[in-house]
């Protein structure tokens, strides 16, 4: 039995990578979904294969217009929105005497005020339409500790997991559950980009620190985005019903909660 059907999704950061892998499975289990994406052609291209139950929204969560402004795009298009994925994040990483205050202010609108307002607009209608619903964070491992270098990311990402807390807290009373998923190091694009800072902040050759923390990893490789899918489809469900304000670590085995 599908474990979504008549739910609609709205996925931030939703054509390519995590987003993606959840857009798929939230399908297969008979969601209707939209890829919201600042690379609106992309989402197009993606939500074109994906069928009639998908599609692309444009949407940047960067700054609180292009937040209003996709998130009434989505619901325009799915009817309503009684599920929400917060997943669009940057990453940066520096020393500490070397991280600059555009860096941190460009990190933060997405991964924190990104997160924080996109669940307020979506909220808010889901209390306007008297939804239950459910808002799913895509935290980090990296919320859970300090990293030398990743003092931005590192704080962002904690930064979710404490507005997941708050905010599940506060909405559950209008029956809309908020939790949060924490990855570990995850293949794909945005590790491309991640050890590109790392070879140059550490002298490492290209794809040397992939390799390292993909050995590092208990399980013994590094994750794939559709790693995380069981567990963003299993917090979207009645099955989730009980559980409110937490984090739930999909990292194999790297941190230990």
């Amino acid at each position: 039995m599908k474990r979504l059907v008549g739910r609609h999704a709205l996925i931030t950061g939703g054509a390519r990578g995590i987003g993606l892998a959840i857009a798929k499975a939230y399908l297969a289990e008979g969601a209707r979904v939209a890829l919201a994406d600042i690379d609106t052609a992309r989402a197009r291209e993606e939500a074109g294969g994906l069928g009639p139950d998908a599609v692309a929204v444009e949407m940047d969560v960067s700054h609180q217009d292009g937040i209003e402004a996709g998130v009434a795009r989505a619901e325009e298009a799915l009817g309503q929105i009684d599920l929400l994925v917060n997943n669009a994040a940057l990453f940066t990483a520096a020393p500490i005497t070397e991280i600059t205050r555009d860096d941190f202010e460009r990190v933060f609108a997405v991964n924190v005020a990104g997160v924080l307002f996109t669940m307020q607009a979506v909220a808010r209608r889901m209390i306007e339409r008297g939804l239950r619903g459910h808002i799913i964070n895509m935290a980090s491992q990296a919320g859970r500790r300090g990293e030398p270098l990743v003092a931005v990311y590192c704080a962002s990402k904690a930064a979710v997991i404490s507005l997941t807390q708050s905010a599940g807290l506060n909405l559950i009373g209008h029956g809309i559950h908020v939790n949060a998923i924490a990855p570990g190091v995850v293949e794909g694009e945005h590790w491309d980009g991640v050890d590109a800072y790392f070879a140059r902040w550490e002298g490492k050759e290209p794809g040397q620190k992939k390799k390292e923390v993909g050995a590092a990893v208990p399980y013994g490789r590094m994750g794939r985005a559709e790693d995380l899918t069981g567990m963003a489809v299993f917090l979207a469900s009645d099955e989730a019903e009980y559980i409110v304000a937490q984090t739930f670590g999909v990292d194999g085995g790297n941190w230990m909660a």
